[in-house]
């Protein structure tokens, strides 16, 4: 109706303001050098490539601080600025795994253009409402099961624990989300749950109306229901502390490999009240997104079309020193088959063999015995297990902190 084109019109606007604004205004201060300019596996030429390093930076899923939407569990927050950022950062490590996951990584977002119903579906898993797979709301209420209460800041692990939770009631995408922990990736304990034919319940009988959900008809960038019968799409993450209060600068070479795996999901990291997603790097410098900008919830119209200028940042990306880098992070990768997940684990076990630089967790192919898998186990970690996790993990905790003094 009227006010929905009133409202497109002026959104369209303002995003051009802006747009234009930085695009001429600050861009120009992307450094001019030779060195190679790496996002998310791909990498970029900084002094012939500006236009194509903008448009892959803005076609990834920005979420940011949110206002005036439903009051989360009926009478809490009805705003996330101050306390959400981590939980901003989770939604776009997991968003970006969607777009691969559905859209693949070469997908690029448009202004204005009428887009595909995978990527309308996408942003619908993410709108600020509570019956939204990974809304704000959700992360918030699987939280408390973590010992996070309402309205309290995360850390990378926890925000990492509870989308491992809400995946699994994703029927349409279909993922394994696996929290790799004690700094080790068990390939054998992988292997086991994205191959559901392994299990002799069954486990790979098709979701109903999944395979119309998944289809593509534009081209193979949606994986075929065949392939997820014998592999679910793996979401890996891998909770890290580089050091005490700082990053150890023996692990700054392993870390910036890390984006230039053809798997990289990014990194987030941060600490209380300054989480961001880091998505590559330039030279010293981190490449990242910053949730802190508060913008006004949005409502999907009647037609299930999304307004969606204000989820991709229009303006050139943030950067930071790597030496800044808060050392409590999560690393994610993304495995749509088994054949990718494959050619991780070589690259992952060739960089370990590079002098230089210390690997940052651990790739084995079975089971330590000193460690016990939860996920063989079925179980959750209890309260207080979550809340050791925390202690080492993520570094809002004072007690961590006094260590490193």
């Amino acid at each position: 109706d009227l006010s929905h084109v009133l409202h497109l019109t002026l959104s369209s606007l303002a995003a051009t303001l802006t747009y234009d604004t930085l695009r001429f205004g600050e861009f120009e201060d992307f450094p001019e050098t030779s060195e190679p300019v790496w996002i998310l596996g791909k990498e970029y030429n900084a002094l012939t490539e500006k236009d194509d390093i903008l448009s892959d930076v803005t076609s990834r899923l920005w979420f940011t601080y949110r206002k005036n939407f439903p009051p989360i569990g009926g009478t809490g927050p009805t705003s996330d600025t101050g306390w959400g950022c981590m939980l901003r950062c989770g939604q776009m490590i997991l968003g970006e795994a969607l777009v691969c996951r559905h859209l693949g990584r070469d997908w690029r977002w448009a202004r204005g253009q009428r887009q595909r119903e995978e990527y309308i579906s996408i942003l619908n898993a993410f709108i600020d409402k509570k019956d939204s797979y990974y809304s704000i709301h959700q992360i918030a209420q699987m939280g408390v099961g973590e010992g996070k209460p309402i309205g309290q800041w995360y850390g990378p692990n926890t925000v990492a624990q509870v989308l491992k939770k809400l995946a699994v009631f994703d029927t349409w995408s279909r993922l394994v989300v696996h929290v790799a922990m004690d700094n080790t990736v068990v390939i054998e304990e992988i292997k086991r749950l994205c191959m559901p034919w392994l299990d002799v319940e069954g486990a790979c009988c098709e979701p109903e109306g999944a395979g119309e959900l998944n289809g593509c008809p534009g081209g193979a960038c949606a994986l075929a229901e065949e392939e997820t019968a014998l592999w679910k799409p793996l979401v890996l993450l891998i909770p890290l502390r580089l050091g005490l209060s700082d990053i150890n600068e023996a692990y700054i070479g392993t870390l910036k490999q890390c984006f230039m795996l053809p798997q990289s999901l990014g990194v987030i990291g941060g600490k209380p009240n300054s989480a961001h997603y880091f998505i590559g790097y330039v030279g010293e410098e981190l490449i990242y997104l910053d949730p802190h900008t508060t913008q006004p919830a949005v409502d999907p119209f009647e037609d299930g079309q999304v307004p969606d200028e204000t989820y991709h940042c229009q303006h050139p990306p943030c950067r930071m020193h790597i030496c800044e880098l808060d050392p409590s992070i999560a690393a994610g990768f993304f495995c749509r088959t088994e054949d990718e997940f494959d050619d991780w684990c070589m690259r992952i076990r060739r960089l370990s063999c590079n002098r230089g630089g210390l690997p940052m967790f651990e790739l084995v192919d079975s089971q330590p015995s000193h460690m016990v898998s939860m996920d063989a186990l079925n179980l959750t970690p209890d309260f207080s297990d979550s809340d050791r996790l925390e202690r080492f993990f993520d570094s809002e905790d004072e007690e961590f902190e006094i260590l490193s003094l």
